[in-house]
């Protein structure tokens, strides 16, 4: 639990230097993904992303998980905010360094979006083909709800939990991030008492 926590408070002092960043969240479940599961498993996201500047910051905490993890990334976008399918837009065939084979664990990156290789070739081929059509896209999908994170795993290849990215902002004050910090942690406990009882 101290490592989801650290892991945590350091994406949250990370995630607070980048003022310009617009701010989503999710909480990610089985019954969220498509098609529902009833893993009970739990996880939670953060995603600042600055197109000006293009930096994405991800940080990503989960417990629970039926499977060992085999993959995580962004999928945008669906035809309908908060449902359906879309392929994925980050690169592949996960998040840089995301952690695998665990049923619980905690991650922060930051990646460079003017880089192709921060992209899936094909969302990036079908956006133009440049680092910035993605961006554009990917922003217009952050912003319209049509964009969700899933933990793929071994029991649910397809994905094991999702949800769809919300905007929180304007930047939420240094506060929220500390909220969000201890609230993490508490909610991966639940979910493990939740699995331990079943």
């Amino acid at each position: 639990m101290k490592h989801i926590r650290n892991a945590v408070a350091a994406a949250g002092l990370l995630f607070a230097t980048v003022a310009s960043a617009a701010t989503y969240t999710t909480i990610l479940t089985g019954p969220q993904e498509s098609p529902a599961n009833t893993s009970g498993g739990i996880g939670a996201a953060l995603v600042k992303f600055d197109a000006t500047t293009h930096v994405l910051d991800i940080g990503v905490a989960f417990s629970g998980l039926l499977g060992e993890s085999t993959a995580a990334h962004i999928h945008c976008c669906t035809t309908t905010a908060g449902s359906g399918t879309a392929g994925v837009a980050t690169e592949l065939p996960s998040f840089t360094n995301f952690p695998l084979d665990l049923h619980t664990g905690a991650y922060q990156h930051t990646f460079d979006t003017a880089l192709a290789s921060s992209w899936n070739p094909a969302f990036l081929s079908a956006n133009g083909g440049t680092a910035a059509g993605a961006e554009a896209a990917f922003l217009t999908g952050l912003n319209s709800g049509s964009a969700y994170l899933n933990i793929h795993s071994s029991v649910y290849p397809n994905g094991e939990i999702r949800g769809f990215l919300v905007n929180v902002s304007p930047v939420p004050e240094p506060g929220t991030y500390a909220m969000f910090g201890l609230g993490l942690p508490a909610v991966l406990m639940l979910a493990r008492r939740r699995r331990r009882s079943t």
